[in-house]
């Protein structure tokens, strides 16, 4: 995939992220999910609203629709990562050839008009591309919709190394006392664990490698640091825009949140880290018209006129935009599933051994209290899936 494609799909996480409210609500979200989408959006768009898209694109719209299709290419060639797309226009709306021509592959569906006749189509469809893991559309389908653009992402993937689960507790920290679903696992791979600083202040960062090409990095941040400030700060790390350094090379004590480095007598030179953290499983809907700016789509929700000419000689603008979301982790691996959608309708209307020989690295990482998390690809570093853990996986829930 186009490294500019990467840059501009990873640009619009991190200003999602920064977007992450503060409290204790977890959210789980895929730009890499919406950016095809707004893209294809834009393709067919003009004036004011060609221009709002474009920005939150970051790429020009002209080349939107190709960059699209060359995105989605990409990550069905990624394993463990399914994707679709779907297109639903009312019957007798006319599509322009060449707008429709450049879609990718995927579903192309009649609405019927009957609000829950086409729900139920719509809903399945959603439900079959994630694997069950998404039941339903994200946005309520309205009677006088007469375009639905979707898409669908789902990502499966084991550890290279799993987890042993067990229950524990915490001290400190709003999880303390409760019986957690801890997850723990040594490695003598010092690198897997870094630190990096951004505004939001230092965060330690672990990557827990998948079979697959993907990687899931989990992100701790300072305790008062506010969720979107950690994300942003985890993002710029791992795609490689702003330095971190890892535990070979952190000095002794606690350089990170979370994370302690110390020497220690022993009979072999081979460091050591010791991880702990907690499954957990995340859900979130979004209502991408809340950040309408964010996602270029002020001027594209207007009433007063048609901003799709590109799509349909019937003038469009967008009546809803959601996404839906959930995400897994626990000791064997990963999964997560997004559904984006735009509706558009019509415009105006260990003892007892030898003495120890060497000295040797000991580093500790515990991820026990909220924390974010990243997907990424590890070739292109393309992020595909990022949220915040505010609840752990407790034991009998």
């Amino acid at each position: 995939m186009r490294n500019s494609t990467v840059r501009a799909v990873n640009r619009l996480t991190s200003r999602w992220a920064a977007q992450t409210p503060a409290g204790d609500t977890g959210t789980v979200f895929t730009a890499a999910g919406l950016w095809p989408l707004l893209a294809l959006l834009a393709d067919g768009s003009d004036g004011p609203a060609r221009a709002e898209l474009a920005q939150a694109l970051g790429i020009p719209a002209g080349s939107a629709a190709e960059a699209a299709r060359e995105l989605l290419a990409a990550l069905a060639g990624v394993r463990g990562l399914q994707t679709a797309t779907g297109l639903w226009a009312r019957a007798g709306l006319p599509l322009e050839e060449g707008w429709s021509a450049k879609l990718p592959a995927g579903v192309r569906g009649t609405l019927t008009g009957d609000v829950a006749t086409d729900a139920k189509v719509l809903d399945a469809w959603a439900s079959e591309r994630t694997g069950g893991l998404i039941e339903r559309m994200p946005t309520a389908l309205q009677p006088d919709t007469v375009l639905v653009l979707a898409g669908a992402l789902a990502l499966q993937l084991k550890w290279i190394q799993p987890f042993h689960e067990m229950s524990g507790t915490t001290d400190d920290g709003p999880w303390a006392d409760r019986d957690l679903r801890m997850l723990f696992r040594s490695t003598s791979l010092l690198n897997r664990v870094r630190v990096a600083h951004g505004p939001a202040g230092a965060v330690t960062l672990l990557e827990v490698v998948g079979t697959s090409g993907i990687d899931v990095h989990l992100a701790l941040g300072e305790p008062d640091a506010p969720a979107g400030g950690t994300l942003s700060t985890a993002i710029a790390a791992v795609t490689r825009s702003l330095p971190s350094t890892d535990a070979r090379l952190l000095p002794l004590g606690n350089p990170g949140p979370g994370l302690f480095l110390h020497t220690v007598g022993a009979h072999s030179p081979e460091p050591r880290l010791d991880i702990a953290t907690v499954a957990f499983e995340v859900r979130a809907q979004h209502d991408l018209l809340r950040h309408a700016r964010l996602f270029g789509l002020e001027t594209a929700t207007a009433q007063d006129r048609g901003h799709f000419p590109g799509i349909s000689h019937v003038p469009l603008s967008i009546d809803a935009a959601g996404q839906s979301a959930l995400t897994r982790f626990n000791a064997e691996g990963f999964e997560a599933a997004a559904v984006t959608e735009f509706s558009l309708g019509v415009a105006g209307v260990a003892g007892g051994l030898k003495r120890p020989k060497y000295r040797a690295r000991r580093a500790e990482v515990r991820f026990d209290r909220p924390f974010g998390f990243l997907a990424v690809h590890r070739t292109s570093r393309l992020v595909l899936a990022a949220g915040w853990v505010a609840e752990p996986g407790t034991v009998g829930a």
